[in-house]
Parts: C-alpha cells; sequence; structure tokens
C-alpha cells in the first residue's frame, strides 16, 4: 500500500532540518570553508559543494546537482523516498535543528 506524507510535513522535512544536522546523522563528511557549509557530493565524489542557508538547498557545483535534504538522504543512503523520509523525520524534533524559513 503506497504511503502518504502531508505537503505541509514534507516541506518542513525540505526547509527546516539544519544540513549540519543532516550531515553529522548520516555521517557523511562536510567541513566549514570559509564560513561555508561543504560536503562531500555523494553523486560525484568531489567537496566543490555548498549549503545555502536561505534557501536551505545544497548546490555541488562539480556535477551540478542541487539537493534538498530528502534527495540527499535519497543518494547518501541509496535508499527510496520512503526510507528517506523516515530517517529523516526524527532530526524535525531534534533540539539542534535550524529553520531556514524564519
Amino acid at each position: 500500500m503506497p504511503q502518504y506524507f502531508d505537503d505541509g510535513f514534507l516541506r518542513r522535512l525540505r526547509n527546516d532540518i539544519s544540513w549540519e544536522l543532516l550531515l553529522e546523522q548520516l555521517r557523511w563528511p562536510h567541513k566549514q570553508r570559509q564560513g561555508q557549509l561543504t560536503f562531500l557530493c555523494p553523486c560525484c565524489g568531489e567537496y566543490v559543494s555548498a549549503v545555502n542557508p536561505r534557501t536551505n538547498l545544497g548546490r555541488c557545483f562539480h556535477c551540478e546537482t542541487n539537493f534538498n535534504p530528502i534527495d540527499f538522504t535519497m543518494v547518501a543512503e541509496q535508499c527510496g523516498f520512503v526510507a528517506a523520509v523516515t530517517f529523516l523525520k526524527p532530526l524535525l524534533s531534534n533540539p539542534k535543528r535550524s529553520s531556514a524559513t524564519n
């Protein structure tokens, strides 16, 4: 049976989970470079990336791939949409979380 997720819930996953928390939970390589959060791209393996805190989107400038937290989790964990959403759900209630929508 297909699983349905409310649009508002998915919007919160996309906008309200901090990338730093996400990358820590995934144990994914990341670092601060000149005050900008960067991560190892799960698609091409390069470190030519950045996270835009205003939009809460990550981008690899090498392979030109854009990620929101759901997309990134799917690629990094090599899982489907439902598994990614299930993984991300507990991060919404984490006190370290920050909102890009404020």
